[in-house]
């Protein structure tokens, strides 16, 4: 059998190629595959992955929705701390004051901080506020508690857990990490909690929506 040229082999390759495409009765063409899935915007998929619209209380006893209230359209830093810990919880807590204080009179409304319990049997809203008063929070930081199952399963979407399953049981071990993100720009990051407090706020500024300049 003589061997083919490349120009014939590709001729070859084209012709059945648009054979394919071709029914075997009337010569007609073959009619676009239809999906059977619709593409999800991946800003929906990240909220209905990790951001369940549960009810939440705050420490003044406040109702509010996790993803309507708290997260949808928000620039945000989110830890998880119990009030019975005598570990990484009050040191983390004590460094995002200081964090907070950086930021100044913009907590509360260009940025917002979140404190989830993972004590929520304990950590009933009047808990949560002493807690608060005794590490001097300032306005702009909701310290939540809500039901046990859901937290748990924040916790663990969120990735708040540690990859020894003894060790992600204990309280005592969990990890000081600090998340931060901007969802409407679908940015998220991470740090410990123990990182410099510049150094938070700065992370936190290469989320956040650049500020479009001002003209005299």
């Amino acid at each position: 059998m003589p061997k083919l040229t490349r120009r014939e082999s590709l001729a070859v390759a084209g012709a059945a190629s648009a054979g394919s495409l071709l029914l075997s009765a009337g010569g007609q063409a073959a009619p676009a595959a239809r999906h059977k899935w619709v593409a999800t915007p991946p800003r929906e998929a990240i909220r209905a992955r990790y951001f369940p619209n549960y009810t939440l209380v705050d420490q003044n006893g406040v109702e509010v929705r996790l993803y309507d209230d708290l997260i949808r359209d928000k620039v945000m830093l989110l830890n998880f701390v119990y009030t019975s810990c005598n570990r990484i919880c009050p040191l983390v807590t004590d460094n995002l004051v200081r964090v907070q204080r950086l930021l100044g009179s913009r907590v509360g409304r260009d940025v917002f901080m979140y404190s989830f319990t993972l004590d929520p049997k304990t950590d009933r809203p009047p808990v949560l506020k002493e807690f608060a008063r005794k590490h001097r929070v300032g306005p702009g930081w909701s310290f939540l508690t809500g039901k046990p199952e859901e937290l748990e399963q924040l916790r663990r979407r969120l990735g708040f857990t540690d990859p020894d399953p003894e060790r992600d049981q204990d309280l005592e071990n969990h990890i000081g990490n600090v998340r931060y993100g901007n969802e409407a720009r679908q940015l998220w990051g991470a740090c410990p909690g123990m990182s410099r407090p510049e150094f938070i706020v700065e992370s936190l500024s290469w989320v956040e929506t650049p500020r479009t300049p001002t003209r005299d």
